[in-house]
């Protein structure tokens, strides 16, 4: 799956130079040059990575920045400012607003995609070859082996990858319609009823047939989520 990244700039020579050049690198790239619209896209589609420019359209680079880290949705996407604001405090403004890293213009686009892949390899180390953790559970997404307690768990391909998509975010309640975005594509010929299948499949491998507490929550007209409700039964 390639990572998704946001890019949020409005000069149309540079989306075009940095489509062109995450492409080559096996990125796949939304952009907008409008700030609200990029909080839109951001909430609806739920980027790997943002990439913001300081002055863009509508709101700016940095409220977005804000606004971004404050809602629970993105709290924890990796954002990556490129801007020509080159002073130290531009800087820290910028690092302490949120942002996880801080290029000025004019760059290289090899330095772009390696500090990208950077914050990846920290912030979403399942992109990146790493190793996911939560709740007992153990994914080894470079060699799709899971574990629970110290168990191996018979996972299916369609279950790896949805499980593997809570683990990147633990607690957060996804409605079935971004699940099938994110696990099956925009072009996936499923139905929402097809989520719940596959989330019976994957509730009855990780909680091996209800011998261990159960960890993924549905949240009533919402969706699903990889939740410990009680952390110390799991614990006892």
């Amino acid at each position: 799956m390639k990572p998704k990244v946001l890019l949020v700039e409005d000069d149309e020579s540079l989306v075009e130079l940095i489509r062109y050049n995450l492409g080559a690198a096996d990125f796949d790239v939304t952009s907008t040059p409008d700030g609200e619209e990029a909080l839109m896209l951001a909430e609806e589609e739920l980027p790997d990575v943002v990439i913001l420019d300081w002055m863009v359209e509508g709101v700016s680079g940095i409220e977005v920045c804000r606004r971004l880290r404050r809602s629970p949705a993105t709290a924890n996407v990796p954002i990556l400012m490129l801007t020509a604001r080159a002073e130290e405090a531009d800087r820290v403004r910028g690092l302490e607003t949120g942002a996880d890293d801080y290029l000025t213009k004019p760059f290289s686009p090899r330095e772009l995609i390696a500090r990208i892949r950077a914050v990846l390899r920290r912030l979403r180390p399942a992109l990146t070859g790493g190793t996911l953790d939560y709740a007992g559970i153990s994914m080894d997404t470079a060699t799709h082996k899971v574990s629970r307690d110290g168990k191996q768990l018979s996972i299916g391909p369609t279950e790896f990858r949805l499980l593997r998509h809570l683990l990147e975010h633990p607690e957060r309640v996804f409605s079935r319609e971004q699940l099938m975005d994110a696990v099956w594509g925009r072009d996936g010929d499923i139905e929402t009823r097809t989520v719940d299948v596959h989330i019976r499949r994957l509730r009855r491998a990780v909680n091996l047939d209800d011998t261990l507490p159960d960890v993924i929550r549905t949240v009533r007209s919402a969706g699903y989520a990889l939740q410990v409700e009680n952390p110390h039964k799991l614990a006892s």
